[in-house]
C-alpha cells in the first residue's frame, strides 16, 4: 500500500500540520494498510501488494516484446515508477518542444516475470496500473488486455483466465508509445511513471473503487456518514452475503456499524445502501484535517470473503453565492496554488516523500489549496492533501472537442470515445477524498466559445452529477469578457461555480475584477481558477539596476528583482470581498514545458524546481500567515557599485519596519491591511498604525556600500522580528543540509540534501556559479541533480551540476538495506563536505 514513512519524518509533519494532522496521516497508513494484513494468521483475504520492483525497460520499439519467451536480457533492469524522458538530454529540435520542455519521448517497452502460488488458484488476480504515460497496451504471458490512451488515468485488468499458478511463469509486457507529440500541457513524462499493484480477492468481493463515501448530515453534535458499496460475484453461481460497515476513528475505535444482506447473482453486481450516525464527530478541516476509516467487512456462510478500507473525513463543503466557500459552516478563503504533476529533477516518476517536502513548504507559506492543473495527479498526492489539510480543485482534462494550438495531437481525438470512460474512472478514484472540495472538468477549453460548447460542457456536468452529486463543478474559464470571442453566457450559466483565470486581463477589469460579474449574476458563485502571481527567477536582480522591471506587474515584473504590485493588488480585492471564494495562484511551484528554447520550463513559481523558497514565497507567507515574520532582499553583494542606489524591499506581517545599514537607521515603514474605519462613535480609530504606502510590500532605495543590512519589525510597538542580509567573502566552501537524517529502507524513500555556497563565515555566496561534483555511497543511490535554473540543459542524472545562485539540490533514494548513506560534494577551490543520512527498516 502507498506508505508514508514514519521514520524521521515524524518531525516534520508535526511542523507542517501538528500533532494532529501527523496522527491523521499516520492513521490514513493504518487504514490503508489493514486491507492486506492477515487476521488470525490466515490467509488474506484481499491482497494489494507493490508491483513495482524487477522490471526490465527498453527504450524504443521492440517488435514482439509482448510474447513471453522474447529475449529481454540485455534490457535495462530497473523499479517502478520510472519517467524515461527526464533522463533527458535536452534538445531544441525534440518534437516534444516547448511545451514538453525539450525532453525526449517516444516509445518504450517494459517487462516482468512474476510467479503465483498454488493456493491463490481459486482467487480473481488483477493488475493495476495508476498511470502509464501514454497509449498504454497491456499484455499478459502474450494475451492482449487493451489499451488506454489517456495518461494521466488509472486502470486495471481482471488476469485470471490468462495466468498460471504454482510453478508456472508469467510474463507481463507493457508499452508506452508517447511519439506522437506533442500531445500535453506541460511536460507529460513518459513511461510506466506512477505505481503498479498486483491485487488479489475471493470471487465475491467490493468492485474497484467500489465505494461512495459522504456526510449530508454534519454539526459539531453529529454526523450522518452515507456509504454506497458495490458488491461484485464473478463465480459461477449466486452467492448470499452479509456486508458489515464501520466507521472507525484514527484511534481504530468503532464510531458507528450498519449491516445488511444480500444475495448476488453469479457475474452480478449489487450496490449496498447504508448510513452510519458518529456523535461528536471530529470534523476534517485545513488546521485539522482528521481521518476516519469506512471499513466494509463481507461475510459468507463460510466466514469472512473481503475487507475493504475507505479513508475519509466528515465535513461540509460549500460555495455560496455571497458567503463564498464556507468549511463547516465557516467561511474559509482558498489560498490555492496551481501546481503541475512533475518535479524537477524525477520528472513524473515523483517519490512521495518529494511532494510531502514540498507541500510543506507551501503550507509553510499559508497555503490552504491546491489545483491540480491540468490533468489528474498520482494517488498518493491526493492522500497528502487529505492527510496535510489542503483544499483540492481537481482537474479533469486540458482539452475538449476544440484542440489547443500548442498540442497538434492533444486529448480531442479521443474525446467522443474516452471522456465519458475516463471522467467516470476519475471521479470514482476521488470522490471519497475530504481533500476534494470542487470539480474542474477542464481548464481554458476552447469549446468555452464554441457554438456547440455548452452541449459539450452539459454532458460533462451530467457525469460530474450522476457520479458524484455532493460537490461542486466549475471550468477554468480564460475567455470570460475576451476579445472579439469571449465565453458564451450559456455555458457560464450552466456551471455550479464559475471559474477565472486572469480575471484582470481585459480592458478595465484590471481595476474591476469580479465586481462588474458580480451585479450582473448576484446568483453567481465566484473563484479565481487561476491568477498572476509573485513567482521570477530564484536571486537574480540584475533588473533592479538595469531597470528590466520597471513594469511591476507585468511578465517582466516576474523576473525577481521586484514585488509584483498586480498580484498584490488582486490579493487586496479577494481578501477583501466574501464572495470570491478564493484563488489559485499561477503557480505554487516551477515546472518544465512551457518554454522557449534556451528555456526548458517555466520561473512562474513562488517556489523554484528545487523546492527552494524565492522572494515572492514571502509575500504570501505575509499575508496568509500571522506568525511574525520580515523578508528582506536582494542580497547585498554589489561590488563595483559603491554609491549606486540600491532599492530595498521587505515582506511582512509586523506593523512597521526600521531598516539599518551598517547601523544607521534608514527610516521607518509600515502598510495596514486590511485598514479598519472607526467603531462605535465618531473619531474612534482604535486600529490605526503606521501607513507609509499602500502597497503590501515596503521599500527604501539606499547608496551600496559593503556591510550588512538589518530589518526590525514591531508589533504594538514592540520589536519581534530581527533579520540581515550580509556583504559576503569570497566563496570557500560547500555546505550540505539534509531535510530528514533518518529515511526508510524501503527503495523508495528520499532525502533531500541542499547545498549552498559559502564563504568563511559560512553565508551563501548569492552569485556563486561553482560546479559540484557529488558521490554517493552506501545504502542509496542519488535520483537526481538540479539548481533551480530553468535554462540549465544539464542532465538531472549526472554526478555534477552547478549551482544557480549560490544554491543547489541532490536527491538520494534509499535501498532495501539497513544502513548509512553517505554523500560527499566537491568544487575546484571549495572545501568540501560530507553528510550521512541513515536507512532504516
Amino acid at each position: 500500500m502507498n506508505d508514508y514513512n514514519r521514520i524521521g519524518r515524524r518531525d516534520l509533519l508535526e511542523q507542517v500540520v501538528g500533532a494532529a494532522g501527523l496522527a491523521a496521516a499516520l492513521a490514513s497508513v493504518d487504514a490503508a494498510r489493514a486491507q492486506s494484513q492477515p487476521a488470525g494468521g490466515e490467509r488474506r483475504v484481499r491482497v494489494r501488494d507493490s508491483f513495482d520492483f524487477g522490471w526490465k525497460f527498453f527504450r524504443g520499439d521492440a517488435p514482439g516484446a509482448q510474447q513471453p519467451d522474447f529475449a529481454d536480457a540485455a534490457w535495462k533492469s530497473l523499479d517502478l515508477p520510472h519517467d524515461w524522458s527526464i533522463e533527458g538530454p535536452f534538445g531544441e529540435k525534440e518534437p516534444a518542444a516547448g511545451p514538453g520542455g525539450y525532453l525526449p519521448t517516444g516509445i518504450g517497452w517494459y517487462r516482468k516475470r512474476f510467479r503465483l502460488a498454488e493456493s491463490d488458484r481459486d482467487r480473481r488476480v488483477v493488475i493495476e496500473f495508476d498511470g502509464v504515460y501514454q497509449n498504454g497496451e497491456v499484455w499478459i504471458n502474450g494475451q492482449y488486455l487493451g489499451k488506454r490512451p489517456y495518461g494521466y488515468i488509472g486502470f486495471s485488468y481482471d488476469i485470471t483466465p490468462h495466468v498460471h499458478f504454482g510453478s508456472g511463469e508469467n510474463v507481463i509486457a507493457v508499452k508506452a508509445d508517447n511519439s506522437q507529440q506533442p500531445n500535453c500541457r506541460w511536460y507529460s513524462g513518459s513511461g510506466i511513471y506512477r505505481h503498479t499493484w498486483l491485487r488479489l480477492t475471493n470471487q465475491l468481493h467490493v468492485a474497484t473503487w467500489g465505494t461512495f463515501v459522504n456526510t449530508p448530515q454534519v454539526t459539531k453534535d453529529v454526523a450522518t456518514v452515507r456509504i454506497r458499496t458495490r458488491v461484485r460475484n464473478e463465480g459461477r453461481n449466486a452467492a448470499d452475503c452479509t456486508l458489515e460497515t464501520s466507521v472507525l476513528d484514527r484511534e481504530g475505535k468503532v464510531a458507528g456499524t450498519a449491516q445488511a444482506s444480500q444475495g448476488v447473482t453469479a457475474n452480478g453486481e449489487y450496490e449496498f445502501a447504508q448510513q452510519v450516525g458518529v456523535d461528536k464527530p471530529d470534523l476534517w478541516s485545513v488546521d485539522n484535517p482528521y481521518l476516519y476509516t469506512v471499513r466494509s467487512t463481507l461475510r459468507g456462510p463460510g466466514g469472512i470473503l473481503d475487507v475493504y478500507d475507505t479513508p475519509m473525513g466528515i465535513r461540509e463543503a460549500v460555495f455560496d453565492a455571497d458567503k463564498g466557500f464556507l468549511l463547516n459552516g465557516e467561511r474559509v478563503k482558498i489560498n490555492g496554488v496551481c501546481l503541475h504533476h512533475e518535479a524537477g529533477p524525477v520528472g513524473t516518476a515523483v517519490p512521495v516523500g518529494v511532494w510531502e517536502r514540498r507541500l510543506g513548504i507551501l503550507k509553510r507559506m499559508g497555503c490552504n489549496g491546491i489545483r491540480t492543473s491540468h490533468n489528474p495527479f498520482a494517488p498518493e498526492f491526493l492522500d497528502l492533501c487529505d492527510s496535510m489539510g489542503f483544499l483540492v480543485m481537481n482537474e479533469f482534462l486540458d482539452e475538449w472537442k476544440v484542440p489547443k494550438p500548442q498540442t497538434k495531437h492533444g486529448y480531442n481525438f479521443n474525446f467522443d470515445e474516452w471522456s465519458e470512460r475516463d471522467a467516470t474512472d476519475f471521479i470514482h478514484r476521488d470522490r471519497n477524498r475530504p481533500a476534494v472540495v470542487l470539480w474542474s472538468a477542464g481548464n481554458e477549453v476552447g469549446d468555452q466559445t464554441a457554438p456547440n460548447g455548452v452541449e459539450t460542457l452539459r454532458r460533462l456536468l451530467g457525469i460530474f452529477h450522476r457520479e458524484d452529486p455532493t460537490r461542486f463543478v466549475t471550468v477554468a474559464c480564460d475567455r470570460i469578457a475576451a476579445e472579439p470571442r469571449a465565453a458564451t453566457p450559456e455555458f457560464l450559466e450552466l456551471l455550479d461555480v464559475v471559474g477565472y483565470n486572469y480575471v484582470d486581463r481585459w480592458r478595465d477589469r484590471a481595476e474591476k475584477y469580479y465586481s462588474d460579474d458580480r451585479h450582473a449574476f448576484p446568483g453567481r458563485r465566484f473563484i479565481g481558477t487561476e491568477n498572476g502571481g509573485a513567482g521570477g527567477v530564484r536571486g537574480s536582480y540584475g533588473g533592479l539596476l538595469a531597470g528590466a522591471s520597471a513594469d511591476l506587474g507585468g511578465f517582466a515584473g516576474r523576473g525577481g528583482s521586484r514585488p509584483n504590485v498586480n498580484a498584490e493588488q488582486l490579493w487586496k480585492f479577494e481578501s477583501t470581498y466574501d464572495y470570491v471564494s478564493g484563488d489559485f495562484m499561477w503557480t505554487g511551484i516551477d515546472y518544465l514545458g512551457e518554454a522557449r528554447w534556451p528555456g526548458k520550463g517555466s520561473s512562474a513559481g513562488v517556489i523554484d524546481s528545487c523546492g527552494f523558497e524565492k522572494d515572492g514565497y514571502y509575500f504570501y507567507q505575509s499575508q496568509w500567515t500571522k506568525e511574525p515574520m520580515v523578508h528582506l532582499f536582494p542580497h547585498w553583494n554589489w561590488k563595483g557599485r559603491e554609491g549606486q542606489l540600491i532599492p530595498v524591499f521587505v515582506y511582512t506581517n509586523c506593523d512597521s519596519v526600521e531598516l539599518f545599514i551598517n547601523g544607521r537607521s534608514a527610516g521607518v515603514q509600515g502598510y495596514q491591511f486590511p485598514r479598519y474605519g472607526m467603531e462605535e462613535r465618531y473619531g474612534n480609530s482604535p486600529r490605526r498604525g503606521l501607513r507609509t504606502t499602500s502597497d503590501l510590500h515596503l521599500s527604501w532605495t539606499v547608496p551600496w556600500e559593503p556591510g550588512t543590512l538589518r530589518a526590525v519589525g514591531s508589533r504594538d510597538g514592540k520589536k519581534v522580528v530581527d533579520v540581515e542580509v550580509a556583504t559576503t567573502g569570497e566563496a570557500a566552501a560547500i555546505e550540505l543540509k539534509a531535510d530528514r537524517e533518518v529515511i526508510r529502507a524501503d527503495r523508495r524513500d528520499v532525502g533531500h540534501v541542499t547545498v549552498r555556497i559559502v564563504d568563511a563565515q559560512g553565508r551563501m555566496v548569492p552569485d556563486a556559479a561553482h560546479e559540484v561534483t557529488f558521490e554517493v555511497q552506501g545504502e542509496g543511490r542519488l535520483i537526481g541533480l538540479d539548481d533551480g535554473d530553468m535554462q540549465s540543459h544539464e542532465n538531472y542524472k549526472a554526478t555534477r551540476r552547478k549551482a544557480f545562485n549560490g544554491m543547489c539540490l541532490a536527491i538520494v533514494q534509499s535501498g532495501a538495506r539497513a544502513g548509512a548513506i553517505r554523500v560527499a560534494a566537491t568544487a575546484p577551490g571549495l572545501k568540501g563536505a560530507n553528510l550521512v543520512v541513515t536507512a532504516r527498516t
